[in-house]
């Protein structure tokens, strides 16, 4: 059998996440659904990682395997003829029969962005946290160095979640901010289930002066006197890189 590599982007407000669901619609399930109405395959696409619900992506990675002959740089325009408008394909092609995306991943990179004003925006409020307080990124920034390097992430997962280690390493998380709009951008060989959104929430608890910078080495090691944030919301964090 072929197997074909995709490159998505798509806007997940509509979307119960990527994995297929029995009762929402799914980006998992959309994509099966312009797979099998190009090929008449009943296939199952393979993703780069489990985004949740209203989560978005710039670069998301999925391959299938499939007996069409279809040429793989042609899957790009079919499907995206078939796609709603929320979801595209940039790239269509063959690799690997032994390709997996999700295994074979070296490293995501996600950015989560934050709206600091007092009234949150009618445009961008599906694409943003809304924060009304003033937010002081400079602790923000000195909270994200502590989480630079290998460390036990068991804190900042959700739980119920299942992984054999709780154990990553981050090489980025940078703040930037341009007006009212602060991205924190993130780079780790692998997130735990809701990682990067915890990490957003405590950097926003910290930007409030509900926390300190030095509560994050005391979470990381495992001080259970200090917790970390809520889950910053959902719609804020869009995966925007994917490494192989």
């Amino acid at each position: 059998m072929r197997n074909i590599k995709l490159v998505l982007e798509y806007d997940g407000t509509a979307y119960a996440g990527w994995q297929r669901q029995k009762n929402a619609p799914t980006i998992q399930e959309a994509v099966e659904k312009s797979i099998f109405s190009i090929t008449g395959e009943e296939l199952s696409v393979t993703g780069c990682s489990r985004t949740d619900a209203g989560v978005h992506a710039k670069e998301f990675v999925c391959n299938f395997h499939t007996n069409s002959s279809i040429e793989a740089s042609r899957f790009r325009e079919a499907l995206n003829a078939k796609l709603p408008e929320d979801i595209r394909i940039h790239k269509a092609v063959e690799v690997d029969e032994s390709f997996h995306s999700r295994y074979d991943s070296k490293g995501k990179t996600y950015c989560y962005t934050i709206l600091n004003q007092e009234v949150n925006s009618a445009i961008y409020r599906n694409f943003v946290c809304h924060v009304r307080y003033p937010l002081n990124i400079n602790d923000m920034s000195s909270a994200a160095r502590f989480f630079l390097g290998t460390h036990d992430f068991q804190a900042f997962r959700k739980l119920g979640s299942s992984v054999k280690t709780t154990t990553r390493t981050i090489s980025q998380l940078e703040l930037l901010k341009e007006g009212n709009i602060i991205r924190i951008y993130g780079t780790a060989d692998g997130f735990l289930y809701n990682m990067m959104r915890i990490i957003a929430g405590t950097l926003i608890e910290i930007g409030l002066g509900r926390m300190k910078p030095e509560d994050i080495p005391l979470i990381l090691e495992g001080n259970t006197g200090v917790k970390p944030g809520k889950v910053a919301p959902a719609q804020g964090l869009c995966l925007e890189k994917v490494y192989y």
